[in-house]
């Protein structure tokens, strides 16, 4: 296949980008470098089956074909980004969106949206299948993503049943792994950094929330997956391992070894309570299912993380 990754260059991008490639297919990643950055795909530059474009995608997107694939990746992602860009993220999930599948119906390419668990907001029912509609609100300051993505998920479908364009759409829950930047905002990445500088880690709330955290590597698996398929989705992608933020803190205090303290914060406005995918339909329509364990996905960051510090120290 011939596949343009939007949003290529950024954390989960990057991953795609190289199974894709390590696959045998050709990736064309188009990227703003807003929040991506070169350094996640400097290693594919040599190449001949990877290219990359500097381009926005709330601009037209004009990449020569012929694709058989777009995998639409582009949107602020970390809690950080899209509250410090409000506007920039609403027109993502709405302008970019459309622009991309503009492109995916010029082509007649398979389009897949990466849509978000944050679609379920606070969700009343635990875990969240796809037919739940979420309990979001819409003028909290998460919206501006939450919202932005269901807009896209509706925009998706109309493309779809209006224009006959090949879509599918996936709902990623909770992803951590190498690449993913110390200042991201997300707890497996924060807590790696603040156990690696000997801070105090920090928990919001009392830390009896919890997250279900995939590694990497399985979650675009999920997604090349749903890219061969001619399912329609939404479906599921992340580990329905269920943890507590304060379980996550120690883990991460324990693999790295690290002295530092818990510390405890009020906890941010609309801040989901439990979050933990249903991924029944995963495994029956893509056959889709995590490998890595919590432990060992963990362990695998904290010696990205560790390296990517020690470079850092010595620039």
């Amino acid at each position: 296949m011939r596949v343009l990754v939007t949003g290529g260059a950024g954390f989960l991008g990057s991953h795609l980008c190289d199974l894709l490639l390590d696959r045998g297919d050709s990736v064309v990643c188009l990227d703003d470098l807003s929040s991506g950055r070169v350094s996640n795909i400097e290693h594919l530059g040599s190449s001949p089956r990877f290219s990359f474009v500097e381009a926005c995608v709330l601009d037209p997107i004009d990449v020569p074909g012929p694709f058989d694939g777009v995998v639409h990746l582009a949107s602020p992602a970390s809690p950080p980004d899209y509250l410090s860009k409000p506007i920039f993220t609403l027109r993502t999930g709405s302008e970019g969106t459309r622009n991309a599948l503009e492109f995916a119906q010029r082509e007649s390419a398979r389009f897949i949206l990466a849509s978000t668990s944050e679609v379920y907001g606070d969700p009343l029912i635990h875990p969240q299948p796809e037919h739940y509609w979420g309990n979001v609100n819409p003028a909290g300051p998460r919206s501006v993503y939450d919202e932005a993505k269901r807009y896209a998920e509706a925009l998706t479908t109309g493309y779809r049943t209006s224009c006959g364009v090949d879509t599918g759409i996936v709902r990623i829950f909770n992803t951590f792994g190498p690449r993913m930047r110390p200042d991201d905002g997300r707890v497996v990445s924060s807590f790696i950094d603040q156990a690696l500088r000997c801070a105090p880690l920090t928990v919001f709330g009392d830390g009896s929330q919890t997250r279900s955290l995939c590694y990497v590597d399985d979650l675009v698996r999920g997604i090349a997956a749903m890219l061969d398929s001619s399912e329609p989705g939404p479906i599921n992608l992340g580990n329905p391992v269920e943890l507590t933020v304060h379980e996550i803190a120690e883990l991460v205090r324990d693999l790295v070894g690290s002295a530092s303290r818990i510390e405890f914060h009020p906890l941010p406005q609309d801040d989901p309570t439990r979050r933990r995918p249903d991924i029944t339909m995963a495994g029956g329509l893509l056959g889709w299912a995590p490998r890595v364990s919590i432990r060992e996905g963990i362990a695998r960051t904290i010696a990205w993380q560790q390296h990517a510090l020690r470079e850092a120290l010595a620039s």
